[in-house]
């Protein structure tokens, strides 16, 4: 009986595009999917209908998209647009015979033009077809993103995603703590959470107390790490903003509860181009904290990114970015060249920075970071630390990550030989050998 369903469901397409919290966006529609009986396929011949969730917060990001949606109009034609790019206008000047078109996170809209134009099987049996309780991931079984709120309440001048995504808008901290219950029961290692601005949660609903397991807990940063640090897994922290509060989480780091990791976009140094792009917490003297989170936590990690020829950014600006830099020695660093964003407000800003320019600071900033992530890498030798492994390869050495490393955006930790050892397992390594981003180890075994 299985079988037959199987046949006659109506299969989707799916392609994903942009940040993580765009891939939480699919992993929830993929979800439903799967419950209202699609299957999902990973082929145009096989697909009924093509899903693309679009990036469009850059340029080249909409660019791609655009290429991702003429690829399934071309190779399937039955293709349903939603996410970041969700410009209807702009969509459909491009593709006009396009299904349906709607912006980020609206996935009853996605789910209803699925429903619409391939009516789900009438013999979808939800007790047959199971979904497993963490839903439909798109990450390894081992590490999964955990969103605690959408949309932001900043207005940073190169930022669209106020008009994409809204204001803030916090998930009830039960629902977040529930949902990272069953991700780490299912077999997760490793959660990264995710939003906006992390550091906001619970702002927009006054850090409202909620409820798990039975016990209350405040909608707050601090509250929410300390609950998250009880799962035994790793947890790790990305786009968090320096406020005061932060400083709030360092003890829990110092503590092993979660992560020594923080993710603080700082995107630029000079106080007057920080006020230019209105920074949140532009005013708040970094380096000084910087300083006291490492005294109060030695292994601390700090990435970044930056942008370099922003509008107005004069070669002395450029020059407090890389004085600030060489002081700050973030152990991870993305950097960008400052690119025009339809509706961002920076566009109106006078005094833009050359192409030639922007690609000369962007070099120079490059050759300062990779030096001084070099240096803090090699410190690392001699270093006995655990790591999480994400492949094997058939020769037995793995690639890993140590909790200094996010996954595809930071290094690796290659490892040389192991034994008895799969993916998503912890192991102890000793640190080798560095270059300029990654480690190179060997499996510490018992004897």
């Amino acid at each position: 009986m299985t079988e037959k369903r199987a046949d006659s469901a109506k299969k989707v397409g799916f392609v994903s595009l942009g940040c993580p919290k765009a891939l939480v966006d699919s992993e929830r529609i993929l979800t439903q999917l799967r419950m209202d009986g699609y299957d999902v396929v990973p082929s145009y011949d096989d697909a009924d209908v093509v899903v693309v969730n679009t990036c469009g917060f850059i340029d080249s990001a909409k660019q791609e998209s655009l290429d991702a949606i003429g690829e399934a109009m071309h190779e399937n034609g039955k293709v349903i647009v939603t996410g970041c790019m969700g410009d209807d206008k702009v969509i459909r000047e491009s593709y006009p015979d396009v299904l349906a078109v709607s912006g980020p996170a609206q996935y009853e809209a996605v789910v209803g033009a699925v429903h619409e134009f391939i009516p789900p099987t009438q013999s979808h049996d939800p007790f047959v077809d199971l979904v497993p309780p963490q839903g439909i991931k798109l990450t390894p079984r081992h590490y999964a993103y955990l969103k605690i709120s959408e949309g932001c309440n900043h207005r940073c001048t190169f930022c669209i995603i106020p008009s994409m995504r809204g204001d803030l808008v916090s998930r009830p901290v039960g629902q977040v703590l529930d949902e990272a219950e069953r991700l780490v029961k299912a077999g997760t290692r490793e959660l990264l959470v995710i939003s906006q601005d992390t550091s906001a949660y619970g702002v927009d609903i006054k850090y409202r107390t909620g409820f798990w397991q039975g016990r209350p807990v405040r909608s707050r940063m601090l509250e929410l790490c300390q609950a998250l640090g009880e799962l035994g897994v790793w947890v790790r922290l990305h786009y968090v903003y320096p406020y005061p509060h932060v400083d709030e989480v360092i003890p829990l780091m110092a503590e092993g509860r979660i992560l020594p990791y923080l993710d603080i976009p700082f995107q630029h140094a000079s106080p007057r181009v920080l006020k230019l792009m209105k920074r949140p917490a532009h005013q708040e003297k970094t380096l000084e904290r910087i300083k006291r989170w490492r005294e109060l936590c030695p292994e601390l990690v700090i990435r970044s990114t930056f942008i370099v020829g922003f509008p107005g950014e004069t070669e002395d600006d450029f020059q407090i970015l890389l004085d600030w830099l060489e002081e700050a020695k973030l152990d991870r660093v993305g950097c960008f060249q400052y690119s025009p964003v339809d509706g961002a407000a920076a566009n109106a800003l006078p005094d833009a920075v050359p192409d030639d320019v922007k690609q000369d600071r962007w070099e120079r900033f490059m050759a300062v970071q990779q030096r001084i992530s070099a240096e803090r890498l090699q410190q690392r030798i001699g270093w006995e630390m655990q790591v999480l492994v994400d492949e094997v390869r058939e020769d037995g050495s793995a690639i890993a990550r140590s909790y200094a490393d996010a996954p595809e955006i930071d290094g690796l930790v290659h490892i040389e030989a192991t034994e008895n050892v799969q993916p998503g397992d912890f192991i102890d390594v000793e640190i080798i050998g560095a270059d300029d981003y990654d480690l190179f180890a060997v499996q510490l075994v018992d004897a």
